[in-house]
């Protein structure tokens, strides 16, 4: 009988598989390494057990002890694994950025998971850096991970990752392509597979708001490209120990946009269900096209699993609200077509202030049409009303028809994203749109900015 003596034995040897749609205007075979084969659904299996194991026989893990780790998810799900097997506690520290998928699956795990704020400085004590840290320092027997500085991360890929790619490609491959975050996996991978043959060339993908593409040209670690970014999992705004900038050829950046694009592109292309990272990789190797050749060799990494990302990548509402998905706005109808449903928020001239501004907070609103019995008659502004209580700070009492500016200008529902924008140049602060059958919504210069590609 075949059978693994538990999960742990799973881990590992996962396929290579030809992409051929995503990647057409490639002219060289291009291999996808994929790791959601392993138990966890994602390549941090590997190092997270190697992490363990190291930790174990040097003694900085004792039986009973508890494991700490601030990780995106991924990690802290590999670290579950093994924790279940052999019997440790599990605190995982997480950002607020990280899909709820994510934190869903390490508490399912048995993990504690705690939540920390994404855009603090990484030396604030709320960062998710800092609060692993301290909980490791506080916790009675426990051990502290540290994947960013742990040198078992790198030597996972190392001993794992990089022997897999050369005896599945027969030693053929030309380049390797891969997110970077902790920098385990490409310095890991990179390091074997340069000592087989020096001329393999090892790309990063790195994302808008991280320091390593700058740093690996210039050797500045420039704290203004800082800034926070959606893509989960590749970027960092720290310089990693596990990241081996002499091993890598060069990074290329790619948008959270592309990488939310391309992620999806991946699954209705290819039936290949992959996460975040793996669509940053595929717009990262569609920018360096012109470094390969028809005789090349690619591998390209695919981190982790589709489904820790349902709420976030693959559903349509959220891909909207950030631009991402690809709508030609051409006229007003366009632009207000995901809401035309939802009631038109107004203003009454007899009514007070303060019920207005208790209306914009409730629907996160800065701009509000009035109205009487006669039709729209005027508007209220976060502007106006500032303006107003500069003059008198008991604004809040007063009727609407004493604060209230001009009445928005209305265009039908046809009319183009240019006409608009000459209303806008009028200084109107949003637009009225007639749907209709007495029914009208309204476009804000919010709206016409979000219809920009």
């Amino acid at each position: 009988m075949k059978y693994a003596e538990n999960i742990l034995g799973t881990i590992g040897n996962t396929p290579l598989v030809k992409l051929n749609k995503v990647t057409s205007e490639i002219d060289a075979l291009v291999l996808a390494k994929v790791e959601t084969f392993n138990p966890g659904s994602s390549v941090k299996d590997r190092m997270a057990i190697k992490m363990i194991e190291d930790a174990e026989a040097d003694g900085r893990l004792k039986p009973g002890g508890t494991i700490i780790e601030g990780t995106s998810g991924n990690t802290g799900m590999g670290l579950a694994l093994g924790a279940i097997v052999k019997g440790y506690k599990l605190i995982c520290v997480i950002t607020d950025k990280q899909s709820k998928e994510k934190m869903d699956i390490l508490r399912a795990v048995g993990a504690e998971v705690v939540v920390c704020p994404t855009d603090v400085e990484p030396t604030d004590p709320r960062s998710y850096y800092s609060v692993s840290k301290r909980l490791g320092e506080e916790t009675p027997n426990s051990w502290y991970v540290n994947q960013y500085d742990n040198p078992s991360n790198a030597v996972a890929h190392y001993e794992q990752t990089g022997p897999e790619i050369w005896e599945q490609t027969e030693g053929k491959i030309t380049h390797f392509i891969v997110g970077v975050g902790t920098g385990g996996t490409i310095s890991g991978v990179a390091k074997y597979l340069k000592e087989k043959n020096p001329n393999i060339k090892i790309w990063g993908v790195d994302t808008y708001g991280s320091v390593f593409k700058k740093f690996h040209e210039t050797g500045v670690f420039d704290e203004n490209e800082i800034y926070s970014y959606v893509t989960e999992g590749i970027g960092e705004d720290i310089l990693p120990k596990n990241v081996d900038f002499s091993l890598i050829d060069g990074f290329t950046k790619v948008t959270d946009k592309d990488a939310a694009v391309y992620t999806r592109k991946i699954a209705v292309e290819e039936g290949i269900f992959v996460g975040n990272s793996a669509g940053s990789a595929i717009k990262g190797l569609l920018q360096l096209k012109e470094h390969f050749t028809k005789d090349d060799v690619i591998v390209v990494l695919f981190h982790d699993s589709g489904s820790r990302y349902v709420g976030k990548i693959f559903n349509d509402d959220w891909m909207r609200e950030r631009g991402y998905l690809d709508v030609d706005y051409k006229t007003a109808q366009d632009v207000i077509n995901d809401r035309e449903k939802s009631p038109l928020i107004i203003a009454r001239t007899e009514e007070l202030v303060s019920h207005a501004i208790g209306r914009m907070r409730q629907h996160k609103l800065s701009q509000l049409p009035v109205i009487d019995i006669t039709g729209f008659v005027g508007s209220v502004s976060e502007s106006d009303l500032f303006r107003s209580y500069v003059d008198n700070k008991d604004i809040a009492n007063k009727p609407i028809r004493e604060v209230m500016g001009k009445p928005y200008p209305i265009a039908q529902a046809g009319a183009s994203i240019d006409e608009l924008s000459a209303l806008f140049a009028q200084d109107n602060d949003a637009v009225l749109i007639d749907l209709g059958n007495g029914t009208h919504h309204i476009i804000t210069k919010y709206d016409i900015v979000g219809s920009i590609k």
